[in-house]
Parts: C-alpha cells; structure tokens; sequence
C-alpha cells in the first residue's frame, strides 16, 4: 500500500511547449492537486524539464517552490547525480506523473522498478499528444510491474483516513 511516510513524488516535464499541445486545464489542474496534496502531507517532490530552452520552463504555478531538474535523457535516472539524489530521500516509493506518458513517464519508470523502487503512476496527472500511445504507455508501466492509480486514489492512500489532521486540507483538493 502506498504511504506517506515511504513517499516522493517525481513530476515529469510539464512544460509550457508540451502542455500547449495537450488540454492544459487537465493536466495542470491534476499536476497542481498532487503538488498541494504532497505539500500539505509534507511529501518530498521532483520535477524535471526536458530541454528547457526547447520546450519551455514548468507551466505556471506549478513552478512554484519545486525542486527541477534540467534534462536531455528521456530516462531521468540517466542524468548525472539524479539516481542519488531520489535515493538520498530514503524513500522506497517513487509517485510519478507527467508528459509524455509513453516516452520520458514510460522510461523513467520502468528504470526505477530496475533500481528497486515502488512505481506508483497517476494516470490521470499523465498526458501524451497521442491518445493511444498514452495507452500503450500507461498498458506498458502496469506491464512492467507499476501500480495505476488516479489523483484520488493517490490523495486517500496518503491521508489513510477521515482521522488525519489534514484530511479537510487534502479533501478540498477534489471538490
């Protein structure tokens, strides 16, 4: 079961280019209720930006307070020190999300399962411009051995119940 304790969340280049080209109202509304929800939960997060002079700084306000990572690889354990930098959390579950779900979510992903982690993909916080390649891409995780879940799903795992005194917090974020 996923926990808060055992949490950090990896969001994966949503970037003004790459949510251009997708229903940005979506994707960022999902992206930003994660980022409160870790925020409220004290969840560690991540983000990166794949070639940013290309595609374009982290849409705004998810922009806000995080910690981003510059990127080439599609992989981004392939980038030097980010492999050290996850594990220095002490975290065994890695929460991600983002754009393109078949390619940069897809990859980095599946090299985390490789490295031992727990993989928990939100996939309605995921977005690719081609609607069956987010499938094959989402298909391919679970495949692979990550765990599907929605920004619900993923909210109510960390609150664990009605009892946590950030539950209202954490409940506004879907109503």
């Amino acid at each position: 079961m996923l926990s808060v304790k055992d949490s950090l969340v990896l969001m994966i280049d949503v970037q003004e280019r790459l949510v251009a080209a997708l229903d940005k109202n979506i994707i960022v509304s999902k992206a930003q209720k994660i980022l409160d929800g870790a925020d409220f939960l004290n969840v560690p997060v991540l983000v990166t930006e794949q070639y940013r002079n290309g595609l374009g700084n982290t849409v705004l306000p998810l922009s806000s307070n995080i910690q981003v990572v510059e990127k080439t690889c599609f992989n981004a354990l392939l980038e030097d020190g980010m492999l050290d930098r996850i594990k220095a959390y002490g975290k065994r579950q890695v929460v991600i999300f983002g754009i393109e779900t078949h390619i940069c979510v897809y990859q980095t992903a599946c090299a985390l399962m490789e490295e031992g982690f727990e993989v928990f993909v939100v996939k309605d916080a995921c977005a690719s411009r081609d609607k069956s390649e987010f499938k094959q891409g989402i298909q391919s995780m679970q495949d692979a051995g990550a765990k599907i879940l929605t920004v619900e799903m993923l909210l109510f795992a960390w609150l664990e119940g009605a009892k946590n005194p950030k539950f209202k917090e954490v409940q506004a974020l879907i109503k």
